[in-house]
């Protein structure tokens, strides 16, 4: 973390992850102010700073300018964008295309402008995604992947690709400090219940006694980090003396099939309910693991969370956002 108090700007900051980074950064006595258009973001995730003088949230939409109000900053936190690829979820991706691909787009070139202007540096938060269905294994950051540029994914992930594009373009053309983070599947607190990503769809299936849904054969696999690691990381990429231009993978290369996850999940519910099949949506990837070895030699940083304590941890909020939706019938 920079050693001095400083402005910092997080878009998505009333976002599950977005929220999670405003809580360390204000721990560490900085100013924030957060940013969200509450596509997906929920003002509920920020409530408990309300009463924080150092923290403000307004609302605004990163695809048009900034309201005057928002002072010059020294940090951007580029977080804002849709990230569910479930189709059902109202939040998700797929729901809300063209937004999604405005936000990491449109979006990314005018918080990049923003930057030049304050000075600051930025950091985007790009997505795992960007590796498609991977050829190699586990993804180190220079795998150049393996995406459909036409698929119903695309509006998420090329997206990505291309603001990570427009901030190598503007670190080589103005030398301004950017850096990149490729998050791999964080989950924790504050998740949407209605996401309708896996864990997501899991844990309320599990705590819901209905059977877990698993699509495909559940023998893909994916990697899942702990919000509180994952912040971790990104404070750490931003931060990194020699940080600019660098693009670092962010999550944990504990490596699950999404069976042996449905499992891990109901142990942590202390459930044990039947699985139902369903088919694989187009595009959704084999195989996702991050190689993090670049994070640890140069952010000196490596999840310390295991997936069974995450999960300890995350699931009482499950329950609680169950009995807020459904409080006569309230969790097990």
């Amino acid at each position: 973390m920079v050693g001095r108090d400083v402005r910092i700007l997080v878009t998505g900051g009333a976002g599950f992850i977005g929220s999670h980074l405003c809580d360390a950064l204000l721990a560490a006595g900085h100013e924030v102010w957060a940013a969200d258009n509450f596509a997906s973001g929920r003002a509920a995730n920020v409530a408990h700073l309300g009463g924080q003088p150092r923290f403000r949230l307004i609302e605004a939409d990163v695809t048009r300018p900034l309201p005057p109000e928002l002072p010059p900053v020294e940090r951007i936190y580029h977080l804002a964008s849709p990230a569910s690829p479930n189709a059902q979820s109202p939040r998700s991706y797929l729901q809300l295309p063209l937004a999604t691909a405005d936000v990491n787009t449109i979006g990314t070139r005018l918080l990049l402008e923003r930057a030049r202007e304050d000075g600051a540096r930025l950091l985007f938060a790009s997505t795992s995604e960007v590796y498609g269905d991977p050829a190699i294994h586990p993804q180190p950051e220079d795998y150049r992947g393996n995406v459909s540029p036409t698929g119903p994914r695309a509006v998420y992930d090329e997206a990505k690709r291309f603001g990570e594009t427009l901030v190598a373009a503007y670190w080589r053309e103005f030398g301004l400090d950017g850096r990149i983070v490729r998050l791999f599947n964080t989950y924790g607190e504050r998740m949407d219940p209605e996401d309708g990503r896996v864990i997501v769809n899991f844990a309320m299936q599990a705590l819901r006694g209905e059977p877990l849904t698993i699509y495909g054969d559940g023998t893909q696999t994916r990697s899942f980090c702990y919000v509180g690691d994952t912040v971790r990381g990104i404070v750490a990429a931003m931060e990194a003396p020699d940080g600019a231009g660098e693009v670092f993978n962010l999550g944990n290369p504990d490596e699950r099939t999404i069976a042996d996850f449905a499992a891990t999940v109901q142990r942590a519910c202390g459930t044990a309910l039947p699985t139902r099949y369903e088919p694989l949506p187009t595009d959704d990837p084999t195989r996702r693991c991050p190689d993090i070895s670049k994070a640890r030699r140069l952010l000196d940083w490596a999840p310390r969370v295991g997936l069974e304590e995450g999960l300890r941890r995350t699931i009482p909020y499950f329950r609680a956002e169950l009995a807020r939706l459904t409080p006569a019938h309230a969790a097990p």
